[in-house]
Parts: structure tokens; C-alpha cells; sequence
């Protein structure tokens, strides 16, 4: 993996050297090197969930009109995927297209919080102190989730199976979309044989 990307702001990663086996960022310090984006298709999919430290989170049914948009994970032959992102594209409840970033993610990695545009790897101070703006349901059990403030963008994070889970929407007005509570799975589990739909590679993935 020689084309890897900070998770948190996108710049080139550098690899490890004699001196150190970290992956690096000149801004940020030691990252989990995020790869290059993996194309919407069985073998993308197959590609993250047999590294995945994390779920890999799909709305399941999708939304109306929706498709697979692309796959990546941040983390190396080390660590495994240590966060994961399920691209997705769709039409907009309330007009045009939209798009959505599905992040799962160790504390720390910073994917989530690079596409929010967030300074620090994770929510920030205060996240989780007021009453949740909408839920996520994942098998018999909902989990809430909260507004992070975020420009051009609607962004939901909080926290399942002891990981961040990110939801990013384009545009903002697309987070309409969890006005009922969204199901969620885990496509890591190779038992479910899901006809996913897939379409043209998203733009949205940073790497």
C-alpha cells in the first residue's frame, strides 16, 4: 500500500522506515493509512470485510433508489482495517442527488471526524450531552445518534460495538433521511447473501 492517505485531512501518508513502523502524516503524527478507494463491486466489498477490525455498516433495505458508491478502510497488514467506509448514492428525499459516508472507526483513526471537518479524531467536547437527533437500528436494538456541526454537510456519530459510527451526508438537507430510524448491517457477516445494488465510484472518499 504505497499511495496511502492521512484519515483525518487527506494528504499523503508516508510509510514506515528502519526507524519506525508507524505510518505517518507531516500535520498529524503516527495515522492508520487510509488506501486508495476500492471500486463499487463484490470484489471491493470482499476486499474490506476480510480486513475489517470493525463493522461495515450498509442501510439494509436501502433507500429508495440508492447504490453502493465504493469501499475503504484505514489501518495496515498490522493492524488490519481499523475503520471503515461504505460509500453510497442516492436521490434526496427532499430533491436532487445526494450522497452518504457510512463510517465504523477505533477511537482515534479520524476518518469520521476528517469528513466533518472536525480539528481532533473524534466528536469533541460535549458530544452525547443533550438528548440524541436520531437513531440507527441494528438488529433487534436502536442506537442514537447525534447532530455534529458541520458545513455543506449533515454529519451523525455515535457509538456501536465500542467504535465510532459516522453518518455523512451531501447535502446537508440529504439527513432527512433519518427522520425514521435507518436499519443497519453488518456486512462482515458472510452469511447474508445481500443483492447489492452498485453504481459510478463516489468522489466522497478521501483517498
Amino acid at each position: 500500500m504505497d499511495r496511502a492517505v492521512c484519515p483525518r485531512c487527506g494528504s499523503r501518508a508516508h510509510a514506515p522506515t528502519v526507524w519506525s513502523s508507524a505510518w505517518r502524516c507531516d500535520l498529524h503524527g503516527e495515522v492508520s493509512p487510509l488506501a486508495p478507494t476500492r471500486l463499487p463491486s463484490p470484489d471491493g466489498l470482499r476486499w474490506l470485510a476480510r480486513r475489517a477490525r470493525v463493522p461495515v455498516w450498509l442501510p439494509w433495505p436501502l433507500p429508495t433508489g440508492w447504490l453502493v458508491s465504493g469501499f475503504t478502510g484505514a489501518g495496515d497488514e498490522r493492524t488490519g482495517a481499523t475503520a471503515s467506509a461504505v460509500a453510497l448514492s442516492g436521490p434526496n428525499p427532499l430533491g436532487g442527488p445526494a450522497d452518504l459516508v457510512i463510517v465504523a472507526e477505533e477511537p482515534g483513526v479520524g476518518l469520521g471526524a476528517g469528513l466533518a471537518g472536525l480539528a481532533g479524531p473524534d466528536p469533541g467536547d460535549g458530544f452525547a450531552s443533550r438528548a440524541p437527533n436520531a437513531t440507527v437500528k441494528i438488529g433487534n436494538h436502536e442506537a442514537p445518534l447525534w447532530l455534529v456541526e458541520s458545513a455543506g454537510k449533515a454529519v451523525f456519530a455515535g457509538e456501536v460495538e465500542a467504535s465510532w459510527l459516522w453518518l455523512v451526508f451531501w447535502p446537508d438537507t440529504a439527513g432527512a433521511l433519518l427522520v425514521e430510524p435507518l436499519p443497519l448491517r453488518d456486512l462482515r457477516h458472510p452469511e447474508q447473501d445481500l443483492d447489492l445494488p452498485f453504481g459510478a465510484l463516489s468522489t466522497r472518499l478521501p483517498a
